[in-house]
């Protein structure tokens, strides 16, 4: 990669305050820019002052969703260090769903490169209050200004990024979930897998339908047989089941998540037996009956680990775990969190401190 361009903004924002700060809504003062060409390949990378992007009404991008795009975070430990979570999962993830989405890949090193510098230009913008943390959105989108069913030969590589608070507004505190009966999310063959914005823009109907009707999130379930469980809304999802930890397998419909993965592996070093499967809302719900359903959680970059309290299906409510916090839980998110923060030990060394570059 060439050299990054560095163009200092000139007039930086007020920062907002950390008490109560909300997630994705006040942006830094700089922007990680690369532009793609066939032929030259990846050129120009740039770190600018945040702001607009220009692009015609026939940008491919607006018309035909080639868009894909990543999220993670940098956390400052209580020592002051900047920390990234396993950064290399994201980068080599995004490559997966650009090759879906017939967008050119970028190199790992140039990419954590450009992670890097930017992270570090904007170093004060990464806030050290408890449970705060800096939300990294790197995303490629189409440029050609052309109107036509085909691959775009222009892109856009984009990093920016926000500090945050909890995800969700109960933060750790369980959350009530929908089991969506109506809408489906992604089917095996299609772009499940990818992260891609089509993916999303599929959930919001069901979303915003839950979220009306007093629930934090969605429960997917297939989109072939409506039998098997996928996902809880933007996030992967776990159950206790009987003192075994169960998760739907990754079958080409559902997000390979990051922290899915590190849970996965946390757990087994704690003894847990892992089932990586199909669950059938069936069983799900005949667990929940009996009791065997013993915690239920959520798992991605954006909360962590979110609880599942209560589970409604076909209009009746299943609770879970009594609407408190699971034990496993519970000592996930600390296990995690300590790592990401730097407040715990990191066995896997999943923790990559953030180089200095710049004199």
């Amino acid at each position: 990669m060439e050299k990054i361009a560095i163009t200092k903004n000139t007039s930086p924002k007020e920062k907002p305050p950390t008490d109560g700060l909300p997630f994705g809504t006040y942006f830094s003062d700089h922007m990680f820019l690369m532009n793609y060409e066939d032929g030259k390949g990846w050129i120009e990378p740039r770190i600018v002052p945040y702001g607009t992007i220009e692009l015609e009404p026939s940008a491919m991008v607006f018309h035909y969703a080639q868009e894909v795009f990543e999220g993670l975070k940098a956390y400052r430990g209580e020592d002051g260090k900047i920390r990234f979570f396993r950064p290399e999962e994201n980068i080599r993830r995004m490559n997966i769903s650009s090759a879906r989405l017939c967008i050119p890949e970028i190199k790992e090193e140039d990419f954590l490169a450009a992670l890097h510098m930017l992270v570090e230009v904007d170093a004060n913008w990464v806030p050290a209050a408890p449970d705060t943390s800096l939300y990294i959105r790197p995303f490629v989108i189409a440029t050609d200004p052309k109107v036509g069913v085909h691959a775009s030969h222009t892109y856009l590589f984009a990093i920016i990024t926000c500090p945050v608070g909890s995800y969700y507004a109960e933060g750790l505190n369980p959350v009530k979930i929908l089991i969506e009966e109506e809408d489906v999310r992604a089917v095996r063959g299609g772009t499940g897998f990818a992260k891609a914005g089509g993916n999303y823009a599929a959930s919001l109907r069901a979303g915003e339908r839950a979220s009306a009707e007093g629930f934090s999130q969605v429960m997917w379930l297939d989109g072939v047989e409506r039998r098997y469980i996928e996902e809880v809304g933007s996030m992967n999802v776990m159950f206790k089941i009987s003192g075994k930890i169960v998760t739907p397998e990754l079958s080409g419909s559902v997000l390979p998540g990051i922290t899915r993965k590190s849970s996965i592996e946390i757990l087994k070093g704690w003894g847990y037996e892992i089932e990586e499967r199909k669950i059938s809302i069936d069983e799900l719900i005949d667990a929940a009956k009996s009791g065997a359903l013993e915690e239920a959680f959520g798992t991605g970059t954006a909360a962590v680990i979110s609880p599942v309290g209560q589970m409604t299906y076909l209009g009746e409510n299943y609770e879970v775990g009594g609407f408190k916090i699971g034990p496993v839980t519970q000592k996930l998110y600390d296990t995690l969190t300590g790592i990401q923060w730097g407040n715990a030990e990191d066995p896997y060394g999943w923790s990559v401190e953030l180089k200095m570059q710049l004199a």
